[in-house]
């Protein structure tokens, strides 16, 4: 019989920054209990069905499998949103954009894009923090805006709109008081796309031309044309690529322009108004 405490001291064997969590979160999931009743009855056994599918979890950890692919789901802010291969796994830097996208100074009945929204993540993070805002996720398909549509309906947040869109394709211009988007920003030549999670993830997500930056260019360019005078533009990027993206913002006539840094320092999140000052 092997007890949840012997489980626990295997954490050292999986791969990783934080092994010792993954093995709470596997153990939390096969037990269908939260990470306290781990250490308060750390002498409890695992039934054999239950043996069965940790290891097989274990086994899918070692080979480097993301944590979220293996339980289907992944936390994001207050929200818990089922995952896909298809899509990014929501990250705890992306909670800056939303943090920040409610900071700002907005009309009241606020319309929202959210470009290339992938599991919902960051238009259902605003929308449960703001009910009365309008917002719109667009993805470029048809099975990702499925999974948001369902993300939706797992948070009880019915009033958020979910679109298939190759960005601004099928979008009315002229509509949105704010535009955000964690588009893909890395170069496909960075050595971190052959190493840990991002081996597992889907590459339209990751991976953009010109240095990471040529989806970042696209939405700068097209948001111009569909938001409303002096509405907000906001974007999730690189850890060293700041500079660029405000260069990019600039370039195209945005003002007010910031930049926001995460929790390790890094410049993270850029945002502009387009539009009269």
């Amino acid at each position: 019989m092997t007890s949840i405490q012997a489980l626990l001291n295997l954490a050292k064997t999986l791969p990783g920054e934080n092994p010792g969590l993954d093995m709470q979160l596997l153990l939390t999931e096969v037990l269908a209990c939260d990470r306290s009743y781990l250490h308060t009855w750390p002498e409890k056994t695992l039934s054999e069905e239950q043996l069965l599918r940790i290891q097989a979890m274990l086994d899918a950890r070692r080979a480097g499998e993301p944590i979220a692919h293996i339980l289907g789901h992944q936390s994001f802010w207050t929200l818990d949103l089922k995952v896909s291969p298809a899509t990014l796994i929501p990250r705890q830097d992306t909670e800056l954009l939303v943090e920040q996208a409610l900071a700002l100074d907005l009309p009241e009945n606020v319309r929202v894009l959210d470009l290339g929204t992938g599991t919902g993540a960051i238009a259902l993070a605003l929308a449960s923090e703001r009910p009365d805002w309008q917002v719109l996720g667009v993805d470029f398909k048809q099975e990702i805006i499925a999974l948001a549509r369902e993300n939706a309906d797992r948070n009880q947040l019915s009033h958020v709109r979910f679109e298939q869109s190759d960005w601004f394709s099928s979008i009315k211009p002229h509509d949105f008081d704010l535009i955000v988007s964690n588009p893909p920003y890395i170069d496909p030549q960075d050595h971190h796309l052959g190493e840990g999670d991002l081996r597992f993830e889907a590459p339209s997500a990751l991976v953009s031309g010109d240095e990471g930056l040529a989806d970042i260019n696209t939405i700068v360019a097209g948001a111009c044309a569909f938001l409303v005078p002096r509405g907000w533009l906001m974007l999730e990027h690189g850890y060293d690529q700041g500079e660029a993206v405000r260069s990019v913002l600039q370039r195209y006539g945005y003002h007010d322009v910031k930049t926001y840094r995460d929790l390790m320092n890094h410049e993270r999140v850029a945002c502009g108004r387009f539009g009269p000052e």
